[in-house]
């Protein structure tokens, strides 16, 4: 197993520590993973973007053209993204960042209202994984105890206590996400 996937957004909107927690994931399981962040000079606001891989086997390059899974959290990243999903790959987005859905069709689609949720249980900062836990629904890359290991590994000791509101955000997640 090996997925090449690629999470962009605007700055703020946890993009980085999707990529990072993903990529934790991961290594707790003993995969090979690579995450490379990318981003504008303005953290909030900002474009940012992060190539995620994770696999069985070693990992040749980190740098990607064409991508197995992407999550889209606004337009410009769907604009930019869409077109590099191989034929028959996954395309995330979330529905509230999208003025102009995503139109191919020898990908599998999913629309994902995070936001939306996120402010329905009001913490807006369980977006992201809220997102990942969409993600995992549909290709479990890692397993949810990964991303609870990774949590440990990842959030300083402070926001441990944070760790199961993240988990019940992954449950969800996968709970709503929609085929399109």
């Amino acid at each position: 197993m090996k997925k090449e996937i690629i999470i962009s957004g605007f700055g703020g909107q946890g993009v980085l520590s999707m990529g990072k927690i993903l990529a934790y994931s991961g290594l707790m399981e003993d995969k090979e993973v690579t995450w490379m962040p990318a981003y504008g000079p303005e953290q909030r606001g900002g474009t940012a973007n992060v190539t995620v891989i994770v696999s069985d086997e070693r990992i040749s390059s980190p740098v990607l053209s064409k991508y197995d899974i992407a999550i889209v959290l606004n337009q410009p990243s769907l604009d930019k993204f869409e077109s590099r999903v191989k034929p028959g790959g996954i395309l995330i987005y979330e529905g509230n960042g999208i003025i102009n859905p995503p139109t191919r069709t020898d990908i599998d689609i999913y629309r994902i209202d995070a936001m939306d949720k996120a402010a329905e249980l009001k913490n807006t900062k369980v977006f992201n994984m809220i997102v990942l836990g969409g993600m995992l629904k549909v290709s479990p890359v890692v397993s949810e105890n990964g991303v609870e290991k990774a949590l440990f590994k990842t959030l300083p000791e402070r926001h441990h206590k944070l760790i199961p509101l993240n988990m019940e955000a992954i449950k969800i997640g996968g709970d709503i996400m929609q085929k399109q």
